[in-house]
């Protein structure tokens, strides 16, 4: 007999606790090494939570979710009641708009994801063995929560393509969407890298590194305790001006960093340009056990081709030398392409309250799915990689 799972939400993240919320989100940590997925671990949406990034006023209210059985919490998700769509990545707007004028109310809804974080990874988070069963429960535990509080819709962002299957298999809307990735094909340094490359890219990347590297100072890299709080105070002007000129309004606090200091930094490379004694360009990235994140980036001077550098080159020279199979740089960007980065897919899922808006969703996002797979086999055509069977002229 099936064991009884109940379900639960909760407003802290502390009210599951760090042992349990672990033991669903990153089991494999038992080893002593890193997380597959650093941005699910208690650490990263405590810190969230904690510096005020998430909860009231923000747009985001936690809601974790837990499945418990004979005792046991054997599943987790991180849901958040949202009032808008910022940070998500994931566009939505156009449906809240057509369900706003036919006289719906499209917020408040549920998301299940990492709020402001477009990196793929589970999203149905359970104990080793409880794999299928923790996920259906949870699945349905959400949309119940929906429909119990007559909200509008349930949203699952950037999750995996299994657990894509298995929600639609359970009824929700799957929606693809792209990204830019870098794959590892086991290169022993960036000049390895840059021998798969077409003639002409490969002298371009070059050109842009030079032309990055003679910007009149250094760049460094930094994680664990080498990090400093110095390395935080200027980082947040690079946060605060990129986020000013992309959101109108940054998403994390300055305490979030404070956060990630005390409880993150081993999970974190921070990469900094310094010039005359003062850092003006940064890009910071999470460590997964087998991917490179890159999450965020800022300047207080611009200098040509330097954003590519720390970026993009910077993290595929780092996850080369940490034998990383990928690098995943952030949402959208098709200038990721002439620089190693292919598009793959992404996915979500979608519970729409209203029939006849679920209806006209589905067949959009049916199409939409079209036309992603077109531009990913057309962006892959066109990608920087040599040919096979084609002789280059060097």
């Amino acid at each position: 007999m099936q064991d009884m799972i109940e379900i639960a939400t909760a407003s802290g993240i502390d009210a599951i606790g760090e042992t349990d919320w672990n033991a669903c989100a990153c089991p494999e940590t038992q080893d002593g090494g890193p997380p597959c997925d650093p941005f699910t671990t208690y650490a990263f949406l405590k810190a969230l939570e904690d510096s005020g990034s998430v909860g009231p006023g923000t747009g985001w209210q936690p809601l974790y979710l837990s499945a418990r059985a004979a005792g046991e919490i054997i599943a987790v998700a991180p849901l958040y009641a949202k009032t808008h769509s910022q940070g998500e990545y994931i566009f939505d707007h156009n449906w809240a708009h057509a369900y706003d004028a036919a006289g719906g109310r499209y917020y408040p809804k549920l998301q299940i994801a990492v709020p402001f974080t477009p990196a793929t990874g589970r999203r149905f988070l359970t104990r080793p063995g409880r794999d299928a069963e923790g996920a259906t429960a949870l699945i349905q535990g959400a949309v119940q929560v929906a429909a119990d509080n007559e909200l509008s819709s349930l949203h699952v962002t950037f999750c995996t393509e299994a657990e894509a299957a298995a929600g639609a298999a359970m009824g929700l809307l799957r929606r693809k969407s792209q990204q830019f990735h870098w794959r590892n094909d086991g290169y022993a340094g960036f000049d390895d890298f840059l021998g798969s490359l077409s003639s002409r890219k490969r002298k371009n990347i070059r050109k842009e590194r030079a032309q990055a590297q003679g910007f009149g100072g250094r760049i460094i890299t930094l994680t664990g305790d080498e990090i400093e709080p110095e390395h935080w105070d200027a980082f947040w002007q690079f946060y605060m001006d990129t986020g000013a000129r992309k959101w109108g309004t940054p998403y994390l606090t300055r305490a979030f960093f404070d956060a990630a200091q005390e409880s993150l930094r081993e999970h974190i490379l921070l990469v900094l340009a310094e010039r005359d004694g003062r850092y003006i360009a940064g890009a910071l990235n999470f460590i997964g056990r087998e991917t490179l994140y890159g999450r965020y980036w800022g300047c207080v001077e611009h200098h040509p081709c330097l954003h590519f550098e720390l970026c993009y080159y910077q993290a595929i020279d780092a996850a080369i030398r940490r034998g990383l199979s990928a690098v995943e740089a952030g949402a959208q960007g098709e200038h990721k392409l002439a620089r190693g980065y292919l598009p793959v897919e992404t996915h979500s899922l979608h519970w729409i309250a209203d029939p006849g808006l679920s209806r006209a969703i589905a067949q959009f996002i049916d199409a939409e799915a079209e036309a992603v797979d077109q531009e990913i086999e057309i962006l892959t055509e066109y990608g920087p990689f040599r040919k096979a069977n084609v002789e280059e002229q060097e």
